[in-house]
Formats: structure tokens, C-alpha cells, sequence
């Protein structure tokens, strides 16, 4: 298979086509992966939320965002269940983990990287679900992947803008290049399960 191209400027590197073989091939496992990631994508935005309680610009911002995401997470919950199958739980990957590692301690810069991770995962969530529109040999799954791709981008455009809004912008370029260095170099090595972000 021909390596896929679906650019994304915050990203560092595109998903290579061992990435895309593995979902093809996967798409029961990884729609349930991809319901656990909507969820985990509305706990974050409200994990910001009730951090900063008294940004009331930031929960106006983030309130709608987690609802989307549970509206995703309901779409993809009744897919599942039209081809008779639950959610389950599923072994992470190293992933989310590793790049909530990344986030500094110390206020303002645990805010920025909260954000610039929140939108880096939402960046490659969208690159990754444009693979999917363009090559699951599924219809309907090509259907929810390309009718989501517009939210995606909403949604890591939404984290630059809070970032932007709170720093200048090379503090905020400068940062996410060095984020997204890391978040590439976890994919580098294809995770052996097939997940969303593996």
C-alpha cells in the first residue's frame, strides 16, 4: 500500500500506511477505540474546565466542545450496536499517557501544554479519520469517519485559538513544534493493537 497523505499542519509527521493496514483490517476494534476516545476527548475539556474554574471565557469554549464529543461518542455507541456489539474495555496504548507526561507542572505553561496536547490528539484524530473516509472499503464507516472530519478540525483550531488568545505566538509555535516532535516520535513504532492513536 502507498503511503497515505493526509496532511495536518500541527502535526510533525504523517501516519504511515502500516497504521492504515492495521485499521483496515481492525475496523470493529477500532470503532470501539474510537468511542473511547470521544469520551476521553469530553473528560478532557471538562478536566480543563474544573481546573480553571474562574476562566469563564475558557468553560464557554469548552462546554459546547464536550458536548460534541459526547454526541460523537452516543453516534458511535449506536453503530456498535446496529452490528451487535458493545463497548468494551480496551488496553490502552502508551500513547495518552506518554503525552500527558509531557505537560509541565508549574501555571501558565501546565495550561498551554494541557491545550497543545488536548490539540495535538484531536490533530491526529482528524488526520487519521480522513484515512479512514478515503479507504475503509466499509460505506457507513466511510460515512461517520468523513461526516466527523469537520468537528475534528474545529476541535484542534478551538485549542490554538485558546492558546493564542493567552500568549503570543511564538511561545505557542515554538512549544507546539516541540510537542509535536514527541507525539510523532510515540508513533513512530506502530503499537501491535489496533487503536486510534497507536
Amino acid at each position: 500500500m502507498a503511503t497515505p497523505v493526509a496532511r495536518v499542519r500541527w502535526l510533525a509527521a504523517p501516519s504511515g500506511p502500516q497504521w492504515l493496514e492495521q485499521a483496515l483490517a481492525h475496523p470493529l476494534e477500532l470503532l470501539i477505540d474510537h468511542a473511547h476516545c470521544e469520551r476521553k476527548a469530553a473528560g478532557a475539556a471538562l478536566q480543563l474546565m474544573f481546573r480553571y474554574p474562574s476562566d469563564e471565557a475558557l468553560a464557554e469554549a469548552l462546554s459546547p466542545l464536550a458536548r460534541e464529543e459526547l454526541e460523537h461518542f452516543e453516534r458511535v455507541l449506536a453503530l456498535l450496536g446496529r452490528r451487535g456489539q458493545a463497548l468494551r474495555p480496551l488496553a490502552a496504548p502508551p500513547y495518552g499517557a506518554a503525552l500527558a507526561k509531557l505537560v509541565r507542572r508549574q501555571e501558565p505553561e501546565r495550561m498551554l501544554d494541557s491545550f497543545l496536547v488536548a490539540g495535538l490528539i484531536e490533530a491526529r484524530s482528524h488526520e487519521r479519520m480522513a484515512l479512514l473516509a478515503a479507504h475503509s472499503p466499509d460505506p457507513e464507516l466511510r460515512e461517520l469517519y468523513g461526516e466527523l472530519l469537520a468537528s475534528e478540525a474545529r476541535h484542534f483550531g478551538l485549542y490554538w485559538v485558546l492558546c493564542e488568545r493567552r500568549w503570543p505566538r511564538p511561545v505557542v509555535s515554538e512549544r507546539l513544534e516541540q510537542l509535536a516532535a514527541e507525539e510523532a516520535q510515540l508513533l513512530a513504532r506502530l503499537h501491535p493493537q489496533p487503536r486510534m492513536h497507536s
